[in-house]
This record gives C-alpha cells, sequence and structure tokens, in this order.
C-alpha cells in the first residue's frame, strides 16, 4: 500500500487528515497516511522540501513564497486541495482588551478603529504594541495587516510585529512578551482559558471566507504519484464529509485532543468545529457564524484567485517585489485541475471556473448552485473592497 508522510502543525485546522488516517477513509482509497507533528511552519515547510514528509498542512502564503523562492531557493510546490477557510482569531492581553472596550465579535469594524487608536495612543507614548503572527508568510500575518490598516494603523510603524509558533502564543501573552497575536484554534482559546487573553475579532469577519491552509507537495510529487494523489484527495474529501456531521463533532474532538496531534483539552478544540468561541474566562460561548469552514460551498477548493490577493499582499508589505508574472506564478501553485480530476464522478461541488472576484459575493441566497446544492456563501471582505484576478495590478496600486 502507497504511503503518504503527511508533516501538520497542531491546529483545529490539520483535521481532515487525520480523520482521514483514524477513521480508515485513506485506507479506503487504497493508501496509507503517516503524520508527522511538528511545532512550527518552517519546520513544516523543510521536512517537505527536503522530502521527509510527501505532504504538508501548509500555510497558503509559506506554500507561495517557497515556490518563488523568497527569502530561499526556490522549490516548485503545488497545493490542488485546500484544508479549509477560517479560522483565526485575534485575541490581546485582558489590558489591552479592556482599553479597546467591548465593540461586539461581529462589528470586527468597530473593534479594529478602537484597537486602531490603542495602538496609537500606545506608540506615541513611546511602547508600541506588539502583535504575534506564526509567520512572516502567512494568512495570519496579512489579515492582521489588511485589518490594521483599513482601520486606520499602519502596521509597519504603528506597531510591532512579530513571529511565535502556535503552541507558544498563550505562554508569549502571559509573559507579557506580546499584547496579541493572530493564530488559529485551539490556541487562542488556550489563552482565554488560562485568562492571560481575550478574542476580540474573528478573521472570519476580516474577510468571510479567507484563504488559510493547504496541502501541499512538491511538484515532482505531483507529477509521479498523480494516481495516489487523486486517492488521497478523494479520502480528504470524505473526512470533510465525517467532520461536517454534527454527530461526530464531539468524538472528533477527542480525537484531535490525544497528544500525538493537538494535545489539548477536547472541550476547547469543539469550540471552533462548532463554530462557538469563548471569548473571555467565565463567559458563556459566543456564536460565530463559519469561523471555521472545513468543507461545506467548495471550501476545498484552490482558486487560483486566493493565491494572487495573497500575493497582492505580499507585494504590499515588502515580502516580494512586483513582477509581470507574479500573479501568474502565485496562481500556478493553486492547482484546480488536479483537484477536478480527482475527484470527477464525486459528489464533490466542482466549479468550472479556477478564479472568481474575491469578496464579490455578499448574500448566500445570490451564490451559484448546481443542482440545488450552494457552492458559495458569502465572500466579503470587512471594508466592501474586492479584488478582481483580471485586474489584480490595478487593486494593488490602490493600497
Amino acid at each position: 500500500m502507497s504511503v503518504f508522510r503527511i508533516g501538520f502543525l497542531p491546529l483545529v485546522d490539520s483535521v481532515l487528515p487525520i480523520v482521514a488516517h483514524e477513521f480508515g477513509l485513506a485506507n479506503a482509497e487504497g493508501i496509507a497516511i503517516e503524520l508527522v507533528r511538528d511545532p512550527s511552519w518552517a519546520t513544516v515547510r523543510d521536512r517537505l522540501i527536503y522530502g521527509q514528509t510527501d505532504a504538508a498542512h501548509l500555510l497558503a502564503p509559506l506554500a507561495i513564497a517557497t515556490s518563488l523562492g523568497l527569502d530561499r531557493p526556490a522549490v516548485p510546490l503545488g497545493a490542488p486541495f485546500m484544508l479549509g477557510l477560517n479560522g483565526n482569531a485575534v485575541t490581546v492581553s485582558r489590558r489591552i482588551a479592556a482599553l479597546i472596550g467591548n465593540m461586539g465579535i461581529d462589528d470586527v469594524a468597530a473593534t479594529g478603529r478602537a484597537l486602531a487608536g490603542v495602538a496609537r495612543k500606545e506608540s506615541a507614548a513611546g511602547r508600541k504594541l506588539r502583535f504575534a503572527v506564526v509567520h512572516r508568510y502567512s494568512s495570519h500575518n496579512y489579515m492582521l495587516r489588511y485589518w490594521l490598516s483599513a482601520s486606520g494603523c499602519d502596521p509597519d510603524t504603528d506597531v510591532e510585529i512579530v513571529v511565535v509558533p502556535p503552541p507558544f502564543v498563550a505562554d508569549a501573552l502571559a509573559s507579557g512578551e506580546i499584547d496579541g497575536s493572530c493564530v488559529g484554534e485551539p490556541w487562542n482559546s488556550v489563552a482565554v482559558e488560562r485568562g492571560v487573553g481575550v478574542i476580540i475579532a474573528a478573521t472570519a469577519r476580516i474577510w468571510s471566507r479567507g484563504v488559510e491552509k493547504l496541502l501541499a507537495f512538491r511538484r515532482q510529487t505531483l507529477d509521479e504519484r498523480g494516481e495516489e494523489v487523486a486517492a488521497l484527495i478523494r479520502a480528504l474529501h470524505a473526512a470533510g464529509k465525517a467532520v461536517s456531521d454534527p454527530v461526530q463533532r464531539k468524538g472528533v474532538a477527542e480525537l484531535l485532543a490525544r497528544h500525538a496531534y493537538i494535545d489539548q483539552p477536547a472541550a476547547l478544540i469543539e469550540h471552533a468545529l462548532c463554530n462557538q468561541m469563548v471569548l473571555a474566562a467565565g463567559q458563556a460561548p459566543t456564536p460565530i457564524a463559519d469561523f471555521l469552514v472545513l468543507h461545506r460551498e467548495a471550501a476545498n477548493f484552490p482558486w487560483r484567485s486566493q493565491a494572487m490577493w495573497l500575493y497582492s499582499q505580499m507585494v504590499r508589505w515588502g515580502h516580494a517585489t512586483l513582477d509581470s508574472k507574479g500573479f501568474e506564478a502565485a496562481a500556478a501553485v493553486f492547482r484546480p485541475d488536479i483537484y477536478r480530476a480527482a475527484l470527477a464522478g464525486t459528489d464533490a461541488i466542482l466549479p468550472g471556473a479556477s478564479a472568481k472576484v474575491e469578496g464579490a459575493i455578499e448574500q448566500p441566497m445570490g451564490a451559484p448552485s448546481v443542482s440545488g446544492r450552494l457552492i458559495l456563501g458569502p465572500d466579503r471582505f470587512f471594508d466592501g473592497r474586492r479584488f478582481d484576478p483580471d485586474r489584480a495590478e490595478e487593486y494593488l496600486a490602490q493600497g
């Protein structure tokens, strides 16, 4: 039986390959999964590019940066399957939360303005707020920057942004090393449970269908093991259906809680799976619609326009130099062709287009459907901007 060694970080959105393995869904497709847990995204990436793993649960921007050769020699990667949308939150210390006040978890614009005001005052007093993100090339970094900038805070001058691996974010908040973070679950919930953090925003409210983790392969693997990759994609699709079943959620949370995977209490892990987040210690869970979308509405489809938006943010914040072929090269990392071929003949939603206007769909009822099934939910940036992949450089020129 063909084996895929898959690297992952202990996060709730690593759930699909874990379930595909533990539920026997990979075996049903004639393949086996061996999971390799790592503490940081740099290690997950390095294992992949040096051949210690066959695939990786990876940050979407990091896959693009690796393929483009940003900060290191280029290694071409391909991503034929998205592991989910959204799933991150912004958590701040209790001191900063008190200064911001309670704007409500759904009013991310008001919270952003309040946070920007606090950041400017602290900076003027000679102490910049320090925010942690999980990697330089992470959606966490770009979503945080997008939100702060649109809220009136310059993320390059008014605050300091540093890198802290997800499992250490709560410790960094507790020690006072950072004032806030943008991280995936369950690490926001861990900080809340310990009483060292308060969740003030969900990235699902910054971009309602924000691109997140993907399953990355070396391009050579995609070329040489095409049929096996297709079998793995089908197993992950089946895992998505299993995880989406409300009856399964408690059991899935208990599975992820094991020492080999996330090694945190199942009750904390279940928050994200149920879109019910405890925002501050002692509070009841607060519903956050679409906090983490793991399967439905073509969430696993690798839209090339999502890769292009991420590239626009890399250029905007000086992490990449605008190149005439840069948008095309970024888009080439996402492989909807492999996704379609692997899932042809199944019940999977297979969009005919490979790109779309990001932020264009504001109401679920207006989304296209196939045989009555919803393809896309609300896809909106909180400030109302839209990203047209056919006018990518115009978008970038607008700041």
